[in-house]
């Protein structure tokens, strides 16, 4: 935007310079229109983790395997139960990374090397396919397979 305010302060106009840059026009003609002392009222919200630290270290101190959904939900049972208002997921997931108190991922698990490709070897063509196959438990406990 600043490389905008600086072509229309060369004489260049409004529409010419917002079509070229591909900005708002709109937003070009309030940013043109501002007082110098303007500031910006928008700022971040700086909140104060130590309290939900805590608490997510009294539930980790249960069970270090837990991750961070299993603790965002003790946290939410928790707060509901002693009236306070609930901690957003995010919120937890932040803080836990932040202080280094997520769980490593999974590896993925390898497939499975008898996968089965969709060609099947016939000896001759236009064979028609199919199985069945049922189980029964013999007396001494043993199953008995037939297909």
């Amino acid at each position: 935007m600043d490389s905008a305010r600086a072509l229309i302060a060369l004489g260049w106009g409004v529409s010419l310079v917002s079509r070229c840059l591909r900005v708002s026009r709109a937003q070009l003609h309030v940013i043109l229109r501002r007082t110098d002392d303007w500031m910006d009222g928008r700022r971040s919200r700086h909140t104060d983790d130590t309290d939900v630290l805590l608490r997510i270290h009294h539930v980790i101190g249960e069970l270090p395997t837990y991750g961070y959904r299993r603790v965002w939900a003790l946290l939410r049972r928790q707060a509901e139960l002693d009236g306070m208002s609930a901690i957003n997921a995010k919120r937890v997931y932040r803080i836990m990374r932040q202080n280094a108190l997520l769980l490593e991922r999974k590896p993925a698990v390898p497939p499975s090397k008898r996968a089965h490709t969709g060609r099947v070897a016939v000896k001759e063509s236009n064979q028609r396919w199919c199985s069945d196959g049922f189980e029964f438990r013999c007396d001494n406990g043993e199953k008995l397979r037939v297909t």
